[in-house]
């Protein structure tokens, strides 16, 4: 049976005020405090609200832009993107797919060797899940991703 992912009155209540802004009022936590900022655990980030996969540890890099820097997504489907004018700045907001959760930000300036792209995510819109729990949590589909790098 495939997975489904939903926002939910009951995963919206079990938000942290900051999980709340970040992901429902599109948010962002300060530079250098989220929890998965300096994470180098093997895994994958899945969205806080639904639970749909997103980013894995093979493709998270240290940008030292204070967020969570990511290669790509995991699927690129489970991506959408906008275009983000606010706060004076020109940028692409991206959020996730089924939750609709505001994620972060992607960039031109990651590294050129592995797509040129910086997906700079929250923390907060993230529930990090170590390898060696990804079949019980029901993402074993995905551990490949973390063997081919």
């Amino acid at each position: 049976m495939a997975k489904s992912y939903a926002k939910t009155p009951e995963a919206l209540a079990k938000l942290t005020p900051e999980q709340y802004h970040v992901t429902q009022e599109s948010g962002t936590e300060r530079a250098f405090t989220g929890a998965y900022t300096d994470n180098h655990d093997a895994g994958i980030y899945v969205d806080i609200v639904s639970g749909e996969p997103l980013f894995t540890s093979a493709d998270k890099f240290d940008s030292h832009c204070g967020w969570p820097s990511f290669t790509r997504p995991i699927e690129q489907e489970m991506i959408t993107a906008y275009r983000d004018t606010s706060h004076g700045m020109d940028r692409i907001e991206v959020r996730s797919k089924f939750a609709d959760s505001h994620l972060g930000h992607v960039f031109p300036d990651g590294p050129r060797d592995r797509g040129g792209l910086r997906y700079c995510i929250n923390s907060a819109s993230l529930r990090f899940i170590p390898k060696d729990r990804m079949e019980a949590e029901g993402y074993g589909d995905y551990l490949a991703q973390l063997e081919d790098k």
